[in-house]
């Protein structure tokens, strides 16, 4: 698999992750300094948004992946990727959401790592 083709399997692994509070994988997959920016400007670190979804704060039910728009430059990437989402955060209602992810990725020892996300809607 080229670089390309690891991000993007990263990318649905995560997801699938995120549907099966597997954050054990998650783990994995994120850098520990890792940090998700949600669409409000709220900052989660990697230790706080794996808790929340392993407690149900965010709660992930499906997603279908339409765009995943890659730059690799040496061991740094970036992805784009777009997504409709079935979700239910921070108590609100189960809502589908055309969720836009903007990653920045890095490689080490052969493994990309999400390093940092912002989250919009498209």
């Amino acid at each position: 698999m080229d670089d390309k083709q690891q991000i993007m399997e990263a990318y649905r692994r995560m997801y699938q992750a995120m549907i099966d509070k597997d954050t054990v994988t998650l783990n994995a997959v994120h850098a520990p300094e890792f940090v998700l920016t949600h669409m409000t400007g709220m900052r989660q670190p990697k230790a706080v948004y794996l808790r929340a979804i392993a407690d149900g704060t965010l709660n992930y039910y499906s997603a279908e992946h339409e765009q995943m728009d890659i730059r690799v430059d040496g061991d740094q990437a970036t992805l784009t990727g777009r997504s409709r989402v079935e979700a239910a955060v921070f108590g609100g209602g189960r809502h589908t959401w055309p969720l836009q992810l903007t990653f920045h990725l890095v490689k080490r020892d052969g493994q990309w790592l999400f390093v940092d996300s912002q989250a919009s809607t498209y």
